[in-house]
């Protein structure tokens, strides 16, 4: 069978299962917009878990959970007239024509740089956004937040030149926090300084390469399966955590990190 055909079907498949489940099941002809959001985003943050996790049988099932949820909000806005999946689909194709201009006219480019920063001004362009940083979702956390509106600061030229002008801001930042601490300066203050340090280490981990995001959570996946270890140990021997000392815990901690 053609690839392409083997895809549609499967595709077509699964559009006449969600008709059949929203006229027929009791609880999928409840749902709306608002009671699906609060479902997409656990589902995003599944999906985000198993890449994390390089799991690539759960990898699939996620995603095939994020497909539903967009041919489920497609199917809502049809029973209005308001749009389809045809429509999404086609709104997404004229998006990526539009801003893919050295595939699709005659923009030349040198490299991936290039095309972000096409990227960032057509999309401005597109959506008509008075500010740059216009485009970033007020809802994002705000790690994600910082990484996305340094990328589109950017891509029209607000930038530092290299890594180790960013390292020094760290380094600066770091000593500042430290003086407010030492100086027992207000709340309001050290979380200001807090924030800048967090910021600027953000931004150095572009220039090294590294997403915060998702070096964080390794770092607590880390965290978790050494911290899991000390109370596997303790409850093993018939010991309460809080009846351990601190250099008894470090000991086990030591351990997991061999594992």
């Amino acid at each position: 069978m053609n690839p392409v055909k083997k895809k549609l079907e499967a595709f077509e498949r699964l559009l006449n299962i969600m008709d059949e489940l929203r006229e027929k099941c009791p609880w999928d002809k409840k749902q709306t917009f608002q009671t699906l959001r609060h479902l997409t985003i656990e589902e995003t943050y599944e999906l985000a878990d198993a890449i994390i996790n390089e799991n690539n049988l759960e990898i699939k099932k996620e995603l095939g959970d994020l497909l539903l949820h967009i041919v489920f909000y497609a199917r809502i806005a049809s029973e209005t007239n308001e749009f389809d999946i045809a429509d999404v689909c086609n709104t997404l194709c004229d998006k990526l024509i539009f801003r893919h201009p050295h595939i699709y006219g005659d923009v030349k480019v040198e490299n991936e740089e290039q095309v972000k920063e096409n990227w960032e001004k057509l999309k401005l362009k597109e959506k008509g956004n008075v500010s740059v940083l216009g485009g970033v979702p007020a809802s994002l956390p705000a790690m994600i937040k910082a990484s996305r509106m340094q990328d589109k600061a950017r891509a029209v030229g607000f930038d530092w030149e290299n890594g180790n002008q960013v390292f020094e801001k760290v380094l600066e930042e770091l000593h500042e926090l430290k003086f407010e601490i030492d100086s027992n300066s207000s709340q309001e203050k050290k979380e200001e300084e807090f924030g800048d340090l967090l910021f600027s280490i953000i931004n150095y981990s572009r220039f090294v390469g590294v997403n915060p995001e998702d070096a964080l959570e390794k770092t607590n996946k880390k965290f978790m399966k050494r911290f899991q270890y000390i109370e596997k140990m303790a409850k093993e021997n018939n010991r309460e955590l809080s009846e351990m000392t601190l250099a008894e815990m470090d000991e086990y901690w030591n351990q997991a990190k061999k594992l």
